[in-house]
């Protein structure tokens, strides 16, 4: 496996941003980690994720679609894409990795977003492994490898060196673009590093819950329970949890008057607000109980009926630590396991 020394990290983001544009997860002024894009002498985070996911890269939170002029009764249509340019997300961890490809089976099921497409086709993906999991992560329910994480490229770090490997074409075009800089290395501490972590995952306080009891074929059941009262009791409705997770797919597309034109943009929408999916005649949801059953009933129960049982989560524990009020996908999921 080839390798570089942890000492010689900036020499290599130095290479990979001098023909590409590099993002990395870097620490900010109140210590939580975010993606930046690669500035000479910026220091990676050695933090276990970033407060919001990379998502962001190939789903905006804003973006413009398409920009209108009208003039009397012509209407002209204004086409502002332009060709992405070639970037590297280094760093992602195993859970998020696993999102882009949920995310995937949203955005290029036909018909296909050609915004989100285009992204996607020119973002490389290398992922970091995880070596200090933490209380709140459950990746591992959802059949995910914190120590072996998806991605174009993966890298695994010994306390050393940083250790590489492709997946695919992409992630080979990426190593044979650092090459020069890489050498053979030994794994035999790298193993044991793995190892550890494997050890530390199957002693998380979470490592042994259990999707035995959700899927399509239980629906309806789910669907009636009793206990979504009680669970959503207390929710707040602020939809902290889902612009934290990066699964979560929903979006608005709002029309804005400049003065000017018109620009047609999408943001990032929630189905915990009240008026997600508002209409002429109303909100198709009119409480707070069933817009929080929506949200967890996707999750859990409609996504895997779709999509071969693979469920909406991807254990990352973001809605663990940021819920303003505790509640989360694992309570949920606790309170309606069938027994």
């Amino acid at each position: 496996m080839l390798k570089i020394s942890l000492d010689r990290i900036n020499e290599l983001f130095e290479a990979i941003s001098a023909s590409q544009t590099l993002y990395i997860p870097t620490d900010r002024e109140d210590g939580a980690a975010e993606y930046r894009k690669y500035e000479s002498g910026m220091k990676l985070s050695n933090a276990l994720n970033t407060v919001r996911s990379a998502k962001d890269f190939f789903f905006p939170q804003t973006e413009n679609l398409v920009d209108f002029k009208m003039e009397g009764k012509n209407i002209e249509v204004i086409d502002i894409r332009k060709e992405s340019e070639d970037f590297v997300i280094f760093g992602a961890r195993a859970c998020d990795a696993r999102s882009f490809t949920i995310l995937d089976k949203v955005f290029l099921a036909e018909p296909v977003d050609s915004y989100y497409k285009t992204r996607r086709e020119h973002g490389t993906v290398v992922t970091m492994a995880c070596t200090r999991p933490s209380e709140t992560c459950f990746c591992g329910v959802f059949g995910i490898d914190a120590t072996a994480p998806e991605g174009d490229a993966a890298c695994w770090s010994d306390g050393e060196s940083i250790f590489f490997e492709a997946h695919n074409e992409k992630g080979k075009k990426f190593i044979d673009s650092i090459s020069s800089l890489l050498e053979d290395g030994d794994t035999a501490k790298l193993e044991e590093t793995r190892e550890k972590t494997r050890a530390i995952l199957k002693k998380l306080p979470l490592a042994g819950l259990s999707t035995e009891s959700f899927g399509g074929e239980r629906m309806m059941e789910h669907f009636n329970s009793e206990k979504w009262g009680e669970l959503s009791e207390s929710c707040l409705g602020c939809g902290t949890c889902t612009f934290v997770c990066p699964t979560c797919q929903c979006y608005d597309i709002k029309d804005f008057n400049t003065g000017h034109g018109i620009k047609r943009f999408r943001c990032w929408d929630s189905c915990m607000y009240s008026d997600f999916t508002k209409m002429a005649h109303g909100n198709p949801r009119l409480t707070q109980l069933e817009r929080f059953r929506q949200r967890f009933m996707h999750k859990l129960v409609y996504f895997p009926a779709n999509n071969n049982g693979e469920f909406g989560c991807v254990g990352c524990g973001r809605c663990l630590s940021k819920c303003p009020i505790s509640m989360n996908i694992v309570k949920v999921m606790k309170a309606l396991e069938v027994k």
